[in-house]
């Protein structure tokens, strides 16, 4: 009798740890988050999903590149993409009022990128000339991002607008007569040789070979003005509540992480842990 009841507690313990072993299996599967990315972001989340922060977490990072924003965005919104990291707030805001079906909600913050006015003919802001042809990103983030920058500097005045979007088209004063050539914000960088200067986002010009702090001769500053620029992980509302989804932003935070993005680019990724609310303000 007795020999039964043991071999009846052994059957039990053997089930018990059989269970538990698919548990665990099902509870690993479900810390496996795709994080859609591209250009340096893709780089710095393939970095992240080899990490020892990533591994402490429980995280199982598949970082999926699609580098056209809109798509990636419409991917994250849809599901076959859990979180995104490569846009700045006022990207989001902007493709959020555009999309009001399939909006994304901000998790945290990564960094700032400077964007910068960059020119081969002139080496300072004085010694840009009147009627000077500048080339400008065509798209509305970029492009109100750049005339701020312009306006933060004391070149332009911008008009107010209902949505805080401005283009070429809501200037207000331009007193050196500035001459605005648009184009995709990825061509900007090649059209430095046919214009005074352009407005590039950090990322192309790293592509480029340029250095914000180095080579621009006017550059965004991290402050009150440029809270909306900075970048940040976004996910659907719904996927927002996971908590294998809250853990990106901070694994992506971990001191190891921001010494490899400080030094594999040069210090021109400006690493800010702000809350969600500040971006709002």
């Amino acid at each position: 009798m007795k020999f039964k009841k043991n071999w009846g507690f052994v059957i039990i313990l053997t089930l018990i740890l059989i269970l538990g072993v698919n548990v665990s299996t099902v509870q690993a599967r479900s810390q496996t988050v795709v994080v859609g990315s591209q250009g340096s972001d893709a780089q710095i989340w393939r970095y992240i999903s080899r990490s020892t922060a990533a591994k402490k977490a429980h995280l199982k990072i598949r970082v999926k590149e699609i580098n056209d924003g809109i798509q990636l965005n419409r991917a994250t919104s849809e599901g076959s993409v859990d979180a995104n990291a490569f846009q700045s707030a006022s990207y989001l805001q902007s493709y959020n009022k555009d999309n009001p079906n399939g909006k994304l909600t901000i998790l945290g913050t990564t960094y700032l990128e400077p964007l910068g006015l960059y020119s081969k003919k002139y080496k300072s802001l004085k010694q840009l000339p009147d009627h000077a042809k500048i080339a400008i990103a065509d798209d509305p983030a970029n492009q109100t991002r750049s005339l701020q920058l312009l306006q933060t500097a004391g070149l332009i005045k911008l008009n107010k607008t209902r949505d805080q979007t401005a283009s070429v088209n809501d200037l207000k004063a331009n007193p050196h007569h500035f001459r605005f050539y648009q184009v995709n914000s990825s061509t900007v960088a090649r059209v430095l040789n046919d214009v005074a200067a352009g407005l590039i986002t950090n990322t192309i010009a790293q592509e480029s070979g340029l250095n914000v702090w180095h080579d621009s001769i006017l550059h965004e500053k991290l402050d009150r003005s440029t809270q909306k620029n900075i970048n940040i992980i976004a996910a659907s509302p719904k996927n927002s509540r996971r908590p294998e989804i809250k853990k990106l932003v901070k694994v992506y935070h971990q001191p190891a992480v921001k010494r490899y993005i400080r030094n594999s680019f040069h210090h021109t990724k400006v690493l800010v842990k702000e809350p969600v609310s500040k971006l709002k303000e």
